[in-house]
């Protein structure tokens, strides 16, 4: 066991009681995180290699790649926030589902009035940033698909190319593995055995992935199919886990192994500090190029020195940033695409699926399914198909919501308790909206004075975004209507109503009812290329000074439709590699 305080002549109440009210935090700064000592040393006397702001996927994929190339370098990454989730809150007991959304987002911007007063069509807001250590990565839904060549459409052949080299690895690090293969291998009694513990990828999945490479391609616009690719796989292998990925454990380990190397003079502390606001990139020019010097923050200012500083913050935050610290670079924030959503909420009866009753009392599935509109892949859009099947959705509750493949979209307790003999299949479909209209945009906000928040977001339906929208909502009643239910659409029922108050019916729900007011993955702010246009250069490097770096959606020329988050990590070993000397 540790001892109870730091110092030796401060402990066991002897000679003083000691600290009374300690708090999570001051634990964590303690055991994990700098001090306000070390801070202050940190920035008066520290000499860093990179310092890294955020503490997110990228943040994680550019810090361990770097400290393997080089366990010597020396690193700093910065957090705006506060210790919170440990790791993903569907890992954590049942009650932690009320930590999403609310509070753990905030909106550092303004929408536009278009968006509010719903002049720009469907979309009213966009999801915001989570503000505390690991960032969204305690609270996202753990899809990892790897775009082909096609839906890498409108990249560069040289950053194509680069996240090809790190699929593997980027899969490595968030422990990626395919629906079909959770209990894949599996004796029918250790199925059952499962079964008593946890749902069950089995049958169902089975099920369902066999009909859609079946038949899926038949439907209009769909062209590829796969058992969902989820950051699940437990690291260390227990037998019957099954455990969302975030990066809070995973930064802090890093940080453990790199304090033993530093005391064992076999590589450099990885230093992190919470709760520390980066607001401005104090900048100079230097043979005639700007370079970030210094880095203006809630706990005061951090020269940089010869530090590379790497942007690691999301998408829109880094915008906001550089625009405020290089007023004179221009078109930042020009260029905007997200993903528009629709969602939709279907059930087929469980003996057209099941008609030997081979199944357990609990399955579950998940199939990602990709599609086009007009046959082309500048209008992309794919399905994130879960499917449950439960007998006993109150006694399940607790276990049933932690092994769900989406967060955001699972059934509700309403929809599972009226369809005991039935297949629920929850459809988040989730389209690429034109990131080439002049009517979306992330530009500057005069009228707000904080520097941090000071940007205006719109986000305009045009008529392409319209057409993939009508085409991506057909191709899921297809899917549903003609491929997954074996006696046809009359077999087919749609849930009508809020998820804990409608009804089901026959009936298609309208546009209205499906299409969400708020699209996620955010991108193409900061996009990457050898266009002038482009403000970042094909070293991820932005071309408005020497030594800034930027990861993330902000880069992604063309938004595709595919989740972001494994492409994500992949260019973000890529930027280790280049700038750690591999």
């Amino acid at each position: 066991m540790g001892t109870a305080a730091a110092s030796n002549k401060l402990q066991y109440g002897y000679p003083t009681p000691g600290p009374q009210s300690p708090t999570g935090q001051k634990v964590m700064d303690h055991v994990f995180f700098l001090s306000n000592a070390e801070w202050k040393q940190a920035r008066e006397e520290n000499d860093y290699d990179f310092v890294v702001i955020g503490t997110g996927f990228c943040a994680l994929a550019f810090a361990e790649r770097t400290l393997k190339n080089d366990p010597f370098a020396r690193i700093l990454i910065i957090e705006r926030g506060p210790f919170f989730l440990p790791e993903h809150f569907q890992n954590l007991p049942l009650p932690f589902k009320n930590t999403l959304g609310g509070l753990s987002e905030t909106f550092p911007w303004t929408m536009s009035a278009k968006n509010q007063l719903g002049l720009a069509g469907t979309i009213h807001w966009q999801h915001g940033m989570v503000p505390f250590f690991g960032g969204r990565s305690t609270l996202w839904s753990a899809w990892c698909p790897r775009p082909n060549d096609d839906e890498f459409a409108g990249w560069p052949q040289e950053t194509i190319d680069a996240a090809r080299r790190n699929f593997e690895s980027a899969e490595t690090l968030l422990r990626v593995q395919k629906a079909d293969q959770i209990d894949a291998g599996r004796s029918k009694a250790e199925q059952a055995f499962i079964a008593d513990n946890r749902p069950v990828y089995g049958e169902l999945q089975r099920t369902i992935q066999h009909m859609l490479e079946q038949s899926g391609t038949s439907v209009n616009g769909i062209y590829r199919t796969e058992a969902a690719p989820l950051a699940s796989a437990s690291e260390r292998v227990n037998g019957i886990d099954f455990q969302k990925f975030s990066t809070p454990g995973s930064l802090l380990e890093l940080a453990e192994v790199q304090a033993a190397r530093s005391k064992a003079r076999t590589g450099a502390k990885l230093d992190i500090v919470t709760d520390c606001i980066v607001e401005h990139i104090i900048q100079q020019s230097v043979d005639g190029t700007p370079q970030a010097t210094a880095l203006q923050t809630s706990r005061g200012v951090l020269p940089l020195g010869s530090a590379q500083l790497i942007l690691a913050m999301g998408t829109l935050p880094p915008t906001t940033l550089l625009r405020n610290s290089f007023p004179d670079y221009p078109g930042l924030g020009d260029r905007f695409s997200a993903h528009f959503i629709s969602s939709i909420v279907a059930r087929v009866p469980k003996a057209d699926l099941d008609p030997n009753g081979d199944w357990g009392s609990l399955e579950l599935g998940a199939c990602y399914v990709a599609g086009v509109a007009n046959n082309s892949f500048e209008q992309q859009y794919h399905i994130q198909l879960s499917a449950l099947s439960d007998e006993n959705p109150i006694v399940n509750s607790s276990t049933a919501l932690r092994y769900m493949p989406d967060v955001v979209a699972t059934a509700s307790m309403a929809q599972l308790l009226s369809s005991k003999d039935y297949v629920v299949f929850v459809c988040a479909v989730l389209g690429e909206l034109d990131y080439t209209n002049p009517g979306s945009w992330f530009k500057g906000n005069p009228e707000d004075r904080n520097i941090t928040t000071n940007s205006l977001l719109q986000i305009e339906e045009n008529g392409k975004d319209k057409e993939t929208w009508t085409a991506m909502d057909e191709a899921t009643f297809g899917i549903l209507e003609t491929v997954l239910s074996p006696k046809g659409k009359e077999a087919v029922q749609y849930w009508h109503g809020a998820p804990d108050e409608g009804d089901w019916t026959s009936v298609r729900p309208g546009s209205t009812a499906i299409r969400v007011d708020a699209p996620v993955h955010e991108s193409s702010t900061l996009h990457i290329g050898t266009q002038p246009d482009a403000p970042i250069d094909l070293n991820y490097r932005f071309k408005g000074a020497n030594n800034v770096y930027v990861t993330g959606g902000a880069l992604w020329p063309q938004g595709g439709s595919w989740n972001p988050t494994l492409t994500m990590v992949a260019l973000a070993q890529d930027l280790a590699d280049k700038l750690s000397g591999k």
